[in-house]
């Protein structure tokens, strides 16, 4: 059993890594379709935009540090939205994609015409990533954002930001 566990454990780095991956892949499949709009945030991106932040934040601006140190824990954001096209088709290929016992899921909201779900990736307690895939008969969404967070992080990020996927994370936490 000791075995096992830790031959379960050796692997887990390389079945996150290709859990990444995979995602990259589903981004990369998608992106040259001129259906889609498209946005890669890079991490040399946002440690500009907390340095802006930073630079531009009034001495004992509590909030403006702590929302500094926020975005400086972000890695990336990759999103892929399209508009007038088969997005439930488009939400069950992504989630057929994804294994899912690498993800816990935070909200899962259906009903016949749209699919909405949050999921995040956790090592060590801490939030690696968290994805948002949303899938309608006329629109889908794909957005993760890589980083190290904690949960308090994620909605301090809802509640003020506006980096995308974080109004739609804030609504949903507000109607759980």
């Amino acid at each position: 059993m000791k075995k096992i566990l830790l031959l379960v454990l050796c692997l887990l780095p390389w079945l996150a890594e290709a859990q990444t991956e995979v995602i990259e892949q589903f981004y990369e499949k998608y992106r040259q379709d001129d259906r889609f709009s498209r946005v890669y945030i890079s991490p040399k991106l946002m440690q500009m935009a907390g340095g802006f932040l930073s630079s531009n934040a009034e001495e004992k601006d509590e909030d403006a540090e702590n929302l500094m140190e926020l975005i400086t824990k972000i890695k990336g954001i990759r999103i892929l939205s399209a508009e007038k096209i088969g997005g439930l088709a488009l939400f069950n290929e992504a989630m057929g994609d994804l294994k899912k016992n690498l993800y816990e899921e935070l909200m899962d909201v259906r009903d016949k015409e749209s699919s909405l779900k949050f999921m995040v990736r956790e090592e060590g307690g801490r939030i690696k990533e968290l994805l948002m895939v949303s899938g309608s008969t006329s629109e889908f969404t794909f957005m993760s954002m890589q980083g190290d967070f904690t949960y308090q992080d994620l909605n301090m990020l809802s509640e003020n930001t506006s980096l995308p996927g974080m109004e739609e994370y804030g609504r949903a936490k507000k109607n759980k």
